[in-house]
């Protein structure tokens, strides 16, 4: 459905975002590693409480639901699936960074999750975790590596993405229940998004 030019109502208790997907389909130019002591760690089969905790850090201030209103078992079964790779940005001894790469479809990685936490934004972090993402993405025979960004997300995430290397090939709006209003995440999160009620 091609939504009409002009205003579309967002029911109560919802959010709406323009998701933008993007690709690449050869590996980019190497960009250098900005300085700092981050170092890139896999992590096998990752314990869910872990993963709910770095998910929750890295993503909370942007509306990173889905996976918050996971069971157990549904979130396993992701996460500890053959052909998921998770990694952890780690800075000081702390896990700060979390990068999910999905290469179950023959010949694509998807980066599922990618980010930092809050007090690294800015810092380099997120360059030193891309250069590391797409080293082990084409490390693969790959024909393309996709990901997907929104208007909840960091206001610099898209141009990041696009300096990456990546093109956007499609946009779509995304209707979903505000995670805020049945207790996924606080309240105070993602104060840039206005909550419906």
């Amino acid at each position: 459905m091609i939504l009409p030019d002009g205003y579309s109502d967002v029911p109560a208790g919802k959010i709406a975002a323009v998701v933008t997907h993007l690709e690449m389909t050869a590996p980019p130019a190497r960009r250098d590693d900005p300085p700092g002591a981050w170092s890139l760690r896999k992590v096998e089969a990752p314990p869910l409480p872990w993963y709910r905790d770095l998910h929750r850090r890295v993503g909370e201030d942007w509306l990173w639901f889905s996976r918050a209103r996971m069971t157990d078992m549904e979130l396993a079964a992701i996460i500890h699936a053959p052909g998921i790779e998770v990694y952890a940005l780690a800075v000081d001894g702390r896990d700060e960074g979390l990068l999910e790469l999905d290469f179950r479809e023959p010949g694509q990685c998807e980066l599922v999750y990618f980010g930092v936490t809050a007090p690294l934004i800015g810092t380099g972090a997120a360059r030193f975790l891309m250069n590391r993402a797409l080293e082990l993405a084409w490390s693969r025979d790959l024909r393309r590596v996709w990901v997907h960004t929104c208007t909840l997300d960091h206001p610099s995430a898209l141009a990041f993405y696009q300096r990456s290397g990546f093109r956007p090939f499609r946009r779509q709006i995304e209707i979903a229940d505000d995670p805020r209003l049945d207790g996924t995440a606080p309240r105070t999160a993602a104060k840039h998004v206005p909550i419906i009620e």
